[in-house]
């Protein structure tokens, strides 16, 4: 599936590339799209939460500890053979690669390749979170979104959107480069917008955020948030909010959660529950059982 779309963005790029060499369009001037709706089957992903079925990634682990010997911390590193052995797991429904500390798009190729060279078929979503825009500005964030959809990721994720205004750039990213974005109004879409409320500013304006058509997942970055507001309580009163908006708009809610509490998390109603660390395939299969799946 994912070798497909690669293709099909080459030809995209290879058709833009002559029309703009023989005196024709030159679409990467013109800001018509380079990418075309992939014909691809929807992914079990979206399946899953089309059905209203909580579903279970983890934070792709780094090859390397974020400390060294003598404490320093170290930078995550990525590699082929770490997307292999995620492809392996049959917990997994997604992989979540955290790149918004530390934006690396040879990562997103190693964690795809590895995903799709295992010996096992991977069906699973590659979810790319990358730098939000307040960072390096609108044209960085542009760039780093099409730069993740080219490399394989499935769905990108868009942290501290921090008003309504940034919550319509945002999704303009993906309209720009023609991604079938899966949402409410287009529900055979292929590719997933994930948008992460996480700022006091934002959690005010969350319906009107929630309103913006064109994305796929809303979601609170509930440490983000609780340090912002200064209190766990204010935290996740937050995080409920959010998840009342998602509900009410019909998409889905992601949210970090382990062995304590993603039976809770599952009764409130998030369907993307997100583990990490070295027990986190216990902690899965506890979400999956009260599932029942």
């Amino acid at each position: 599936m994912h070798f497909r779309n690669s293709i099909v963005l080459l030809l995209a790029c290879v058709a833009a590339a002559c029309a703009g060499s023989d005196g024709g369009s030159d679409s990467s001037r013109s800001g018509e799209p380079v990418m075309t709706a992939s014909e691809s089957p929807q992914l079990p992903l979206i399946e899953l939460w089309k059905a209203g079925t909580p579903a279970f990634g983890i934070f792709a682990p780094s090859d390397r500890p974020m400390r060294g010997p003598d404490g320093e911390f170290q930078p995550s590193v990525y590699s082929v053979e770490g997307g292999m052995r995620m492809a392996a797991n049959p917990l997994l429904d997604y992989v979540f690669l955290n790149l918004e500390p530390a934006w690396d798009p040879a990562a997103v190729a190693a964690i795809r390749e590895g995903l799709d060279s295992s010996e096992r078929v991977s069906d699973k979503a590659l979810l790319v979170r990358i730098p939000p825009i307040s960072e390096d500005g609108e044209e960085a964030a542009r760039e780093r979104v099409q730069a993740a959809l080219a490399a394989g990721a499935d769905g990108v994720v868009m942290p501290h959107v921090r008003s309504v205004e940034e919550a319509r750039l945002a999704v303009s990213f993906f309209e720009e480069v023609n991604a079938d974005v899966w949402s409410p109004s287009n529900p055979e879409g292929t590719v997933l917008a994930m948008l992460m409320i996480e700022d006091a500013g934002a959690l005010e304006q969350a319906a009107e955020i929630a309103d913006v058509p064109g994305y796929s997942v809303l979601a609170c970055g509930i440490g983000s948030l609780t340090r912002a507001l200064g209190d766990r309580e204010a935290g996740e009163a937050g995080n409920q909010e959010v998840l009342a908006q998602a509900k009410r708009v019909g998409l889905p809610d992601m949210i970090t959660a382990n062995d304590q509490n993603v039976a809770q998390r599952i009764e409130e109603g998030f369907l993307g529950l997100l583990m990490n660390g070295p027990d986190a395939d216990a902690h899965i299969e506890l979400g999956r059982s009260v599932a029942g799946r």
